[in-house]
């Protein structure tokens, strides 16, 4: 067992709220508890995180079958952002027009996705669908191509998609054009031609260039990938609809607000326009009553 303790605030039943949307999720409400599917080497582990202490005073336990390196942990503690002090952001935000949102929301994380391809196979997977369904066919995706340890749902490997015929994937309800991106794009990653894993030494800018060369790769697709596989901190998707009616909502307004808009209010908010992005879809998802049934 590894434990582990972190500043306040951090709202870890808040995170189980959030990742509960996703129907691979294994979270135990009552016990506080996620069990995350990682790597150790080659070889597939599943690690059960559990928290421990408050949100003002968060610690955590960190417990799996198998014995836990270092690599491990500071895997475990990238995707749940425990090193990034939550009260440094909510300070910037209490004189902006976020203020209420963030004393609302308060320590809520960014947390990301548990790999660097998952998110990418999310993204894409999750393009012009809405939010339900698009949870439903990558739960398909992932139950029909991956596999299950110790009630954990393990996404496939690059290799294991680039060798899949594009039927196999529109048999799940996709069109042929997203089995194209989804199985072209892994082939690229497997064969070395897309080093997924590299972006993590490369700025905002560059990765944003290098992506958008992939066919079904957008800028759509890549702020996501910025914001939930990397954890880039200052990233601000003026297209995405659900920040759009979160404004919408916060300002009052009749309609969604313009790009022009968006971009002069979100002056203020930087160098977190990740966090202000993360707070605004906070402020119009399902709530903690809605979600725990």
């Amino acid at each position: 067992m590894v434990k582990i303790k972190i500043d306040g605030p951090y709202d870890f039943d808040r995170v189980l709220q959030r990742l509960s949307i996703d129907p691979l999720m294994v979270i135990n409400q009552n016990e506080r508890a996620v069990k995350v599917p990682i790597y150790q080497g080659e070889t597939p582990i599943v690690v059960k995180v559990k928290a421990t202490g408050t949100k003002q005073k968060p610690s955590f336990q960190l417990t799996s079958s198998a014995e836990l390196t270092d690599k491990e942990v500071y895997h475990i503690k990238s995707i749940f952002q425990w090193d990034k002090p939550l009260h440094d952001i909510a300070d910037h935000f209490a004189t902006t027009d976020l203020k209420n949102i963030f004393q609302e929301h308060e320590g809520t994380p960014l947390v990301l996705d548990f790999d660097l391809y998952h998110c990418l196979m999310k993204c894409i997977i999750h393009q012009q669908v809405n939010m339900k369904f698009a949870h439903t066919l990558t739960q398909r995706f992932v139950h029909t191509f991956g596999f299950e340890k110790e009630g954990v749902w393990f996404y496939p490997k690059p290799a294991d998609v680039a060798k899949l015929d594009y039927e196999q994937i529109t048999e799940l309800k996709m069109s042929r054009r997203k089995a194209e991106y989804i199985i072209d794009t892994s082939k690229l990653i497997a064969d070395g031609e897309l080093p997924l894993y590299d972006l993590r030494l490369k700025t905002d800018e560059e990765i944003l260039k290098e992506l958008v060369k992939v066919r079904g790769i957008g800028p759509w697709t890549v702020q996501n990938l910025l914001l939930f596989g990397l954890g880039r901190p200052n990233l601000f998707p003026i297209a995405d609809i659900g920040i759009q009616n979160a404004l919408k909502k916060l300002k009052g307004l009749d309609q969604k607000p313009t790009h022009l808009q968006m971009q002069e209010w979100s002056k203020d908010w930087e160098p977190y326009l990740s966090y202000a992005s993360l707070y605004l879809w906070r402020s119009i998802e399902p709530q903690a009553e809605e979600l725990v049934k």
